[in-house]
């Protein structure tokens, strides 16, 4: 009898190359033990965070209530309270997915902590924030997240000049990837003139995808045609293959082989935004159709939990799908649906958002703090 247990669809894609990330962190994860439950069982090499975390971890429950107070009692701003809150957890957690990170000499393991969003038009800001974090949570397999603005380009450079890894985040269109991707090797050339080791600096590029369909849905609906409808749904897999596309290419020219005869490691597409929006799609539709070698999937739990269960992993999904994709958004364009128009109204709505999290945030620990000197 052939007892040999059959692979789970977590591992299958890790299997193919995905390295599979949690798009959540709290201090309740990290003290029950769930997050520790999900790098055992379903193959969860990696975290992300947002200000929207953060703001949905610290306002839900009581978790935060004696770091509260506790810095309510040494006097500490509001600024200064989310810093610490939000630099600790990120250091517990870079904790707990060091043995990861050692295993996969730095690839995986990583956790990542965005600066302040409310800096993402501030080139000099974001700089000085990038270094202050990384100094704060002082973790090897730390990930600074910068926005991928126009601001946050120069940023992105210098931030890995100095040996930061970064995280770049909010990406929705393909020429600004490619800008990325520039500013990345750029990044990589100052710190290798700098005196860096290559290898010990480590990059994503984070693609959102959900949202390019949720906005060119919309659209679709409000054409109405058969030919509209019949897109739906197609476009956030398609942009996101097309940047894979983009990725074979610009790593394997002769900039970046010169970079890798240093001992840099490409900088990894990351797939955010992976929780399906709109119930007619496969809840697992943004991690079976996005599956390539060297990629990162970043999942909110309920994603991770649906890919578990019931996920279809069948190899590679993206390569052989470059001409599908070109025609999906042709046939958008031919319909006047303008991608130039919306991965910009994306990109901003991504970083009000955020900004209004951050915000939201600020506020409610605001009153934490105030109630807390009352008490005391």
């Amino acid at each position: 009898m052939n007892t040999t247990p059959t692979a789970t669809p977590t591992q299958m894609l890790s299997d193919a190359g995905v390295s599979i990330w949690l798009d959540d962190l709290s201090r309740g994860r990290l003290a029950t033990g769930t997050l520790r439950k999900l790098i055992e069982e379903k193959n969860v090499v990696g975290v992300t965070t947002n200000p929207s975390i953060f703001h949905a971890a610290i306002t839900a429950g009581h978790d935060y209530d004696a770091v509260i107070a506790e810095q309510a009692a040494a006097g500490a701003t509001v600024e200064e309270t989310v810093f610490a809150i939000t630099t600790t957890d990120v250091a517990d957690a870079c904790d707990l997915f060091a043995p990861v990170a050692a295993a996969t000499r730095g690839v995986d393991g990583r956790v990542s902590i965005e600066v302040d969003p409310r800096l993402a038009w501030d080139t000099a800001g974001t700089i000085a924030e990038a270094k202050h974090l990384y100094k704060k949570v002082n973790k090897d397999n730390v990930l600074i997240k910068i926005p991928a603005t126009l601001e946050g380009l120069e940023a992105i450079t210098a931030t890995l000049a100095e040996g930061i890894s970064v995280n770049v985040t909010l990406i929705f269109s393909l020429e600004r990837y490619r800008a990325v991707i520039n500013a990345f090797q750029s990044g990589l050339e100052q710190a290798k003139d700098n005196g860096h080791d290559l290898s010990k600096i480590h990059s994503v590029a984070s693609f959102f995808v959900s949202r390019v369909d949720s906005e060119i849905d919309k659209r679709l609906d409000a054409i109405g045609t058969d030919e509209a409808r019949a897109l739906k749904g197609k476009a956030g897999v398609a942009n996101a293959r097309l940047a894979y596309q983009v990725y074979e290419e610009l790593f394997s020219t002769e900039r970046w082989d010169l970079l890798a005869d240093a001992g840099a490691l490409p900088q990894r597409p990351l797939w955010a935004s992976t929780g399906v929006k709109d119930p007619a799609y496969p809840d697992t539709l943004y991690v079976t159709e996005l599956v390539a070698p060297g990629v990162v999937n970043t999942m909110p739990e309920k994603t991770l939990d649906a890919t578990f269960d019931h996920g279809t992993v069948t190899g590679n999904t993206i390569s052989r799908g470059y001409d599908d994709a070109n025609a999906t958004l042709n046939a958008l364009d031919a319909l006047g649906v303008s991608y130039n128009e919306v991965v910009a109204l994306l990109e901003s709505e991504g970083l009000d958002k955020f900004v209004a999290s951050w915000k939201d945030l600020l506020a409610d620990v605001e009153g934490a703090l105030a109630a807390a000197r009352k008490d005391a």
